[in-house]
């Protein structure tokens, strides 16, 4: 069993500095808006320079951006921990919805996140970015699951897609809900509309 060290003193202390600025800058973007916040702003908010808020952060859009950033690293674990029997279809609904599952679990500071990511071109963008890397970290994981050639077939990177898809479709649902929908059952749902689609896995 592979043990993960600790993290150092070093990088605990970047992570509470990085939750620190985080935390202000959200504040700050919720009450003036996020075109009107300047980095000047969120650096003094924490009483950090400017200069601090660029060792940790390359611009604003990554503050928020990072608040949800997590949830694609932990995607492709969660599906290399689904029992190898599952269907492609209940492997990836089981992935898809355990990061919603740790959004929406936070509804009142995710839901302003979320509702400010979709509603902000910029953010949107930055976060689309990162949902492709996500993608393809799913797709070589369902690869490597079903025994296919990532590079020569269509089938995984397709199946990735249409999870991450399903992803992006609950979450402007549920924030356009105000949260008042029930995030893990709209996973469910899209799931049913596309687990034939994923399951006709080429042979």
């Amino acid at each position: 069993m592979t043990v993960t060290p600790a993290p150092s003193l070093a990088e605990r202390k970047r992570r509470l500095v990085a939750d620190e600025l985080t935390r202000a800058a959200l504040g700050l973007f919720a009450e003036h808006g996020f075109d009107a916040v300047t980095v000047d702003e969120i650096a003094a908010a924490t009483g950090m320079s400017k200069r601090t808020f660029f060792r940790y952060f390359a611009s604003k859009e990554d503050v928020v951006v990072r608040f949800l950033a997590e949830l694609g690293s932990g995607m492709r674990a969660e599906l290399a921990a689904r029992p190898a029997g599952e269907s492609p279809s209940t492997a990836l609904r089981h992935t898809v919805r355990a990061a919603v599952d740790s959004c929406a679990g936070h509804s009142e500071q995710t839901l302003r996140v979320v509702r400010l990511i979709l509603g902000t071109p910029a953010l949107h963008a930055r976060f689309l970015e990162r949902q492709a890397g996500w993608r393809e970290e799913l797709a070589a994981e369902l690869a490597d699951r079903l025994g296919l050639d990532p590079a020569a077939g269509l089938y995984p990177r397709l199946a990735a897609g249409t999870a991450m898809t399903a992803f992006d479709v609950v979450l402007q649902r549920w924030s356009a809900s105000g949260g008042g929908e029930d995030a893990l059952a709209l996973t469910d749902q899209a799931f049913a509309a596309v687990a034939p689609a994923l399951d006709a896995v080429p042979r």
